[in-house]
C-alpha cells in the first residue's frame, strides 16, 4: 500500500467531512428567531442527533420537548427533554416505528399559534416511519427495492405511499401547527419531495409513477399495499417553511479544497454521479489510466450516490464496491489512488465508511488467492478490503451528505 496516498486520502476524507457538519446550518436557521405558542423538535434522519443538539444549544429551553429518530450507535448523549431514539437503517424496524410514533404523539393537539422544528436529513425514509401496512411487509418491500438495485427517487415514490408520515403526511398531522423544516440533503439535486420522502413536502411523484416502479422491478405486494398505490399523497400544504442547509455539492468542494492544500491540480468530474458502484469505480480507474503520464499532481473528484446490484450475499456498500472495482483498472500503477465514502461514516449494512484502493491492490488480493471479479459478484467488497487495509472508518459522523469519491495522481 502506498502510505503517502493512503495518508492523503484519510486527511481528505477527515477535513471534507468536517466542513459539512450541520451544526452551523442550524444555528444560521434558529440563531436570534422568536417562535410563537409552544415549541417542539421532531428531528429525524442520520444526522438527526447532531441537528437537535444544535437546536437545543441554539434555543434552549424555548423548546419545550423534542423527539430525536436516529441510526443505531448515532446518540452521542443525553439532550435535556429530548427523548431520543435508535432505529434500523436501511430497513426500518420496530424502533423506527416506536420512534416515530413518538414524534406523532409529541405534535398532536397543538394549535396554530405553535411550532414544530423539523429537522430532517437523509436517512429519514427508514428511521422516520409508521407504515400502513405490516411492518413485516414494509421490511420486504424495501428488500425488494434494495435488492432490485432501485435508485433512491424509485424506493421513495413507494415508500411514500405505504406510511402515513411521508409524502407530506406528517405535516398534516402538525396542523394548524406552523412546521419550520431544516433539511439536511442527500438526494442529487435536492428535490424536496423525496429528502427522506418528504414528510413535511408537498409531493409531486404521481400515483403512475408507483405503478411503473411497481411494474418494472415485478415488486411483491400484498391487496393492501397495491391499494395504497392508487391513493393519491398530498399535493399542497400551507403550514411549512423549509430551508435546505447542506448537500454534496458542499461535500465535493470541501473536498477539493483539502486536495488543493495537498498541492494536487483538482478537476470537478460531477456532484450528479448515479450509476451502479462498479460502473462508476471503473470510470474513476479509466480516468486514472488517461492522465497516467502526465507530470502534474492531480485529484479527480465525484460526488453523488450509487447502487449496488445484488447478485451474491457477501458483506459491502456501495462506496466500498467503488473502490473494488476500481483496483483492477489501476492494478499496477505507481502514485494512483482511488477511494469512496459515505458522509455519515456508515457505508451499506457496514461499520466501515468506504475504501480504499491504489496500484498495489489488485496484486496483494491475487497473492492471496483473491478474484476481484468473484469478490463483486457475492458483493463481499468489505472482507476483500480488510485483507489489504483498504476499509475506511470514521464512525458516525453526525452529518449525511451523499457520498465523494476521489481517484488522485501523486506525482
Amino acid at each position: 500500500m502506498d502510505q503517502t496516498l493512503r495518508g492523503h486520502a484519510d486527511r481528505i476524507v477527515k477535513e471534507a467531512i468536517a466542513a459539512v457538519q450541520p451544526d452551523a446550518a442550524v444555528r444560521r436557521a434558529f440563531e436570534g428567531k422568536e417562535f410563537p405558542g409552544r415549541v417542539l423538535l421532531v428531528a429525524a434522519g442520520k444526522a438527526a442527533w447532531q441537528m437537535a443538539k444544535a437546536a437545543s444549544d441554539c434555543l434552549g429551553s424555548r423548546i419545550e420537548k423534542g423527539v430525536v429518530v436516529t441510526k443505531y450507535d448515532h446518540v452521542m448523549g443525553p439532550i435535556a427533554n429530548f427523548d431520543c431514539f435508535e432505529a434500523g437503517h436501511p430497513v426500518p424496524d420496530e424502533n423506527s416505528f416506536k420512534g416515530t410514533q413518538a414524534a406523532i404523539d409529541l405534535v398532536d393537539d397543538l394549535t396554530e399559534k405553535d411550532t414544530v422544528l423539523f429537522l430532517l436529513s437523509g436517512g429519514g425514509s427508514a428511521l422516520f416511519e409508521k407504515p400502513l401496512v405490516s411492518g413485516e411487509e414494509l421490511q420486504d418491500i424495501t428488500s425488494q427495492l434494495l435488492a432490485c438495485g432501485a435508485d433512491i427517487v424509485e424506493i421513495n415514490t413507494i415508500r411514500k405511499r405505504l406510511s402515513q408520515v411521508k409524502g407530506g403526511r406528517f405535516a398534516q398531522i402538525c396542523a394548524p401547527a406552523h412546521v419550520e423544516a431544516v433539511v439536511l440533503s442527500d438526494i442529487l439535486g435536492d428535490p424536496l419531495d423525496m429528502i427522506a420522502s418528504g414528510p413535511a413536502c408537498p409531493d409531486s411523484s404521481q400515483t403512475k409513477d408507483a405503478l411503473y416502479i411497481v411494474k418494472k422491478y415485478g415488486l411483491k405486494l400484498s391487496e393492501r399495499a397495491q391499494e395504497l398505490m392508487l391513493i393519491e399523497t398530498p399535493k399542497a400544504l400551507d403550514n411549512v417553511n423549509t430551508q435546505i442547509n447542506g448537500s454534496v455539492r458542499e461535500l465535493c468542494s470541501a473536498a477539493a479544497r483539502v486536495c488543493e492544500d495537498l498541492g494536487y491540480r483538482t478537476v470537478m468530474l460531477t456532484d450528479q454521479l448515479c450509476c451502479q458502484a462498479k460502473e462508476a469505480g471503473s470510470f474513476m480507474a479509466s480516468i486514472l489510466k488517461t492522465h497516467a503520464a502526465d507530470k502534474a499532481r492531480i485529484a479527480f473528484i465525484a460526488g453523488g450516490e450509487t447502487v449496488v446490484k445484488l447478485t451474491g450475499s457477501g458483506k459491502g456498500g456501495r462506496n466500498q464496491e467503488l473502490a473494488l472495482a476500481a483496483a483492477a483498472g489501476i492494478a499496477g500503477m505507481k502514485n494512483a489512488a482511488v477511494f469512496s465514502v459515505g458522509s455519515d461514516g456508515t457505508d451499506g449494512p457496514t461499520d466501515a465508511a468506504g475504501g480504499y484502493v491504489d496500484g498495489d491492490t489488485a496484486g496483494a488480493l491475487a497473492a492471496q488467492g483473491i478474484s476481484i471479479d468473484a469478490v463483486l459478484a457475492d458483493n463481499d467488497a468489505y472482507h476483500a478490503l480488510q485483507k489489504t487495509g483498504g476499509l475506511i472508518f470514521t464512525g458516525p459522523t453526525g452529518t449525511n451528505v451523499n457520498d465523494v469519491a476521489v481517484a488522485l495522481l501523486n506525482r
